[in-house]
């Protein structure tokens, strides 16, 4: 399997991509990880993105586009994967569309999982994130242990600013405007499947087997 999922931040793509990964050995491609991954070994790549993210710019097309082509063509990702958080403009999802064609490994499904913004900032605004080990809890569907304290390494816990409801908004505005005519381009050409994420986790997994067995896809 060869897919992609959209959506905006909080509808719970993290969680689908560790399924898919877990249950059918996909490589989890997300723009994020592999982002910081660049950044922290000071690739040439890594330090031209820092420069432009320093500056409080966007990276551009073309720097991203070269950081995904790279894991993209490696042996053990050729077999199967999944893109998270990529692409996130139309220009950038014509440019995959073309090096997967040359590599004879096109996209099968882009998977668009929906949810409210108000949904998204209610679920988002509850994270708490532990200071010390990065764990990440939610005050009503997974509170710690004891108020404020991780349960794993004991570390203070905090609301990120990006956790901040204003912040949330902002964020979601962005995916309106970059990332929401990325979902236009994969309807056209027929790949697009748009599964509800308001419904537990296992659910929207489910809801994600079933849109690809029609494909013919080997799920």
């Amino acid at each position: 399997m060869r897919l992609i999922l959209i959506g905006p931040p909080g509808v719970g793509k993290g969680t689908q991509a560790a399924l898919l990964h877990e249950r059918h050995r996909l490589a989890h491609l997300s723009s994020g990880v592999i982002f910081r991954e660049e950044i922290a070994n000071q690739t040439p790549l890594g330090l031209l993105a820092k420069g432009f993210l320093d500056k409080g710019e966007l990276v551009p097309d073309a720097v991203t586009i070269e950081m995904m082509a790279a894991y993209i063509r490696r042996p053990d990702v050729v077999g199967g994967f999944l893109l998270d958080g990529f692409p996130r403009t139309v220009a950038q999802a014509e440019a995959l569309d073309c090096l997967l064609d040359d590599l004879g490994l096109p996209i099968e499904r882009a998977i668009s999982i929906h949810v409210d913004d108000e949904v998204v900032v209610e679920r988002l605004s509850g994270r708490l994130t532990c200071s010390q080990c990065g764990e990440i809890y939610h005050r009503v569907n997974r509170p710690p242990l004891h108020e404020g304290v991780c349960d794993k390494c004991g570390g203070e816990l905090i609301v990120r600013a990006d956790d901040q409801p204003e912040t949330i908004r902002k964020r979601l505005r962005l995916f309106h405007e970059t990332t929401e005519p990325v979902i236009g381009y994969y309807a056209r050409s027929g790949r697009l499947v748009r599964i509800d994420g308001t419904r537990s986790p296992e659910e929207v997994y489910q809801s994600i087997l079933e849109s690809l067995k029609d494909d013919r896809l080997q799920v």
